[in-house]
């Protein structure tokens, strides 16, 4: 019984940073299943309900600003990944991670994959659920502080939501910790 998990907005500037974990059975298959880096919005929103339906369990994750600003992202991205994987209906035997950094779970036996979403089915689906949920999210706290435009960047470090917080400072939602403009502004906090 292995599990794989992911994360998904570390490097956002506002936001949480949010993990799935995903066991599938054996006998899944799915063609168009990869990175949900790779993948369209819409096909991301496609594979979500087939994922949830087809998997033996998932479980998903939000560790939100205040708590990034505390421990650092790599450790609330670990955390995420652990919340996840504890939201299971079942333990796993066995877990694998995407990428290179983890903190070992109840002493059950981990591996970590570089690249492992495009490779490993039950990481990519944990990819993708990570991603959905997150994007979710974003588009939710969109309507609050529709300025920033996170339905589109999903709190990403793009230009346009630089230009955002350069013009109407932060929010609840940004991280604290995070350079948040390349040429460090004093902000009101």
């Amino acid at each position: 019984m292995e599990c794989g998990t992911d994360e998904a907005g570390r490097g956002c500037l506002a936001g949480p940073v949010t993990a799935a974990a995903v066991i599938l059975p054996n006998s899944f298959k799915n063609k168009i299943l990869n990175d949900s880096k790779q993948l369209s919005e819409k096909n991301r929103n496609f594979l979500r309900p087939l994922i949830e339906e087809s998997s033996i369990s998932f479980g998903v994750q939000h560790i939100f600003e205040p708590e990034i600003d505390t421990i650092n992202i790599l450790n609330a991205s670990i955390k995420a990944m652990h919340g996840s994987i504890e939201a299971l209906k079942m333990m796993p035997e066995f877990i694998i991670v995407d990428g290179n950094r983890f903190k070992p779970y109840k002493n059950i036996p981990h591996q970590t994959i570089i690249k492992g979403d495009s490779k490993f089915m039950s990481i990519a689906a944990a990819s993708v659920l990570a991603k959905t949920y997150r994007d979710e999210y974003m588009e939710k706290i969109h309507e609050e502080f529709p300025m920033y435009n996170w339905k589109k960047n999903k709190g990403y470090p793009t230009k346009e939501h630089r230009a955002a917080i350069k013009a109407y400072g932060i929010t609840k939602y940004h991280r604290k910790s995070f350079r948040l403009l390349p040429e460090q502004y004093k902000l009101d906090i």
